[in-house]
């Protein structure tokens, strides 16, 4: 990924947050077939430090996790908010007509080996995990405990679990820092007049930069 310097995140606890507001990541490997990509939900761990760890699942019949080539190395790749930026919201406009538009956007890149999991305690500890993460707040949250045992436990069958140690993590917050403090000003102005929730997001990205 081309990251100039001014657009870099390095803080590993931005990153995670970005993960886990954002937890469905693209996994991108190299399997007999080629580079292939897969969309799967993740949760992120804080250890080992500095970096940490992925976990997620494939589906059994997914052939990605057969066809891996030996000593897998994988991407994670997540998106966050991401936005047009019309060169009209910017005042130098009117001074010199040297503006184009853009986009903005925040995402993270995580590297590491994969590694496959058919633990039956493992993967039901995770699906777990992920479903109170993403059931907590509901008014009837529902819990694996729910359904019946012999059915969770065929549904655990079906499945692969996926742990990528972190060992390179890349996150590029692309939110105007290279503009002029007016024309971010502007940019935050004429998102918040577009409106909606992918603008209103970016428009809070851009407003709270260290350098806005």
């Amino acid at each position: 990924m081309y990251l100039p310097s001014h657009f870099e995140e390095t803080r590993a606890p931005v990153l995670h947050e970005l993960i886990r507001a954002h937890p469905l990541g693209v996994l991108v490997g190299l399997t007999s077939s080629g580079l292939v990509a897969n969309h799967i939900p993740f949760e992120v761990e804080p250890d080992p430090a500095p970096f940490g760890t992925l976990r997620g699942h494939l589906a059994r019949a997914n052939p990605f996790w057969r066809e891996c080539a030996p000593d897998p190395e994988a991407l994670a790749i997540f998106r966050g908010p991401d936005a047009y930026i019309s060169p009209a919201w910017y005042p130098t406009k009117r001074d010199t007509g040297k503006v184009v538009p853009t986009w903005n956007y925040v995402v993270v890149h995580a590297h590491g080996p994969v590694r496959f999991i058919e633990d039956r305690a493992w993967l039901r500890q995770f699906v777990e995990q992920l479903t109170n993460r993403h059931e907590a707040g509901r008014r009837e949250p529902w819990r694996i405990t729910d359904a019946p045992p012999d059915y969770i436990d065929k549904q655990l069958g079906a499945i692969v679990g996926i742990e990528i140690p972190i060992t390179r993590l890349v996150g590029k917050w692309k939110i105007g820092q290279n503009r002029p403090l007016e024309d971010r000003a502007g940019v935050v102005e004429g998102l918040l007049q577009e409106g909606g929730d992918a603008a209103g997001a970016m428009a809070r990205l851009v407003r709270g930069s260290p350098t806005a």
